[in-house]
């Protein structure tokens, strides 16, 4: 078992004034060889954008999208009518697929919002661009492994297109949870609160880490944390340099 960390002050940053943003791997202006994803992963931002702000009106493609938000609410508009609010608790898949353009904003003209954006490869080109939209109750995340993105859709949650899980977790202090990775699966573990252990490697807010050849991972808070978990398919790790 390898578990590889990327501490959170090794993330790209960027100050835009109305956003300021940390990138896991290398995206805009911020490239790192070592730091190009992680299977089908390309992009986890975390972002807070401040009251009144946000990205107009933009164009994406060929790609599988996920916004968690962490605190506060986004308001969503795109190219297909569609229009939405995004608050805490809530997550959004996007599929750009053909093309889809896109503006998300802060909701709110005084506070600022806190999320996480992912971008996954998709497991085919050309789909039909879509959305789905979710809340997941605090308390289905609350000192559990709670499923919110799957490939199937399986249990009410969210459905991509392409083979990987993601979970979300709220732990107390003290608590730990197992997950299970099958044969040649990969696991991501990105950390929004609190500190964690990993099979014995400790993390801390803002970290990610990947984890290789593992049969169960173990996962205890040091303190109430709160985290996201990737079970993946795919190419192995472009993090660190792993194979």
């Amino acid at each position: 078992m390898t578990v590889h960390v990327l501490p959170s002050e090794e993330r790209g940053r960027a100050n835009h004034g109305w956003l300021q943003s940390h990138h896991s791997f290398s995206f805009a202006d911020f490239y790192n060889p070592r730091q190009m994803g992680y299977r089908w992963l390309r992009v986890i931002n975390e972002d807070v954008v401040q009251g009144g702000a946000g990205f107009p009106t933009h164009p994406h493609r060929d790609m599988e999208i996920v916004t968690y938000i962490i605190d506060g609410a986004l308001e969503h508009k795109d190219s297909t009518g569609g229009h939405s609010i995004i608050k805490r608790g809530e997550v959004q898949r996007m599929t750009a697929g053909t093309g889809v353009r896109h503006s998300e904003f802060n909701a709110s003209k005084t506070d600022p919002v806190h999320l996480l954006q992912i971008w996954l490869l998709p497991n085919q080109r050309n789909l039909a661009p879509g959305y789905e939209q979710k809340l997941f109750a605090e308390a289905d995340k609350h000192n559990k492994l709670c499923p919110l993105v799957t490939p199937d859709g399986r249990d009410g949650t969210l459905s991509i297109h392409q083979d990987v899980s993601l979970y979300g977790a709220v732990l107390d202090e003290g608590v730990t949870v197992e997950h299970r990775l099958a044969a040649g699966r990969g696991a991501w573990v990105q950390v929004v609160s609190g500190d964690l252990t990993v099979n014995d490697q400790e993390i801390r807010q803002g970290d990610g880490a990947a984890i290789e050849d593992a049969e169960v991972l173990r996962i205890a808070a040091g303190q109430k944390s709160e985290f996201i978990l990737f079970d993946l398919a795919g190419p192995g790790s472009q993090v660190g340099g792993q194979a």
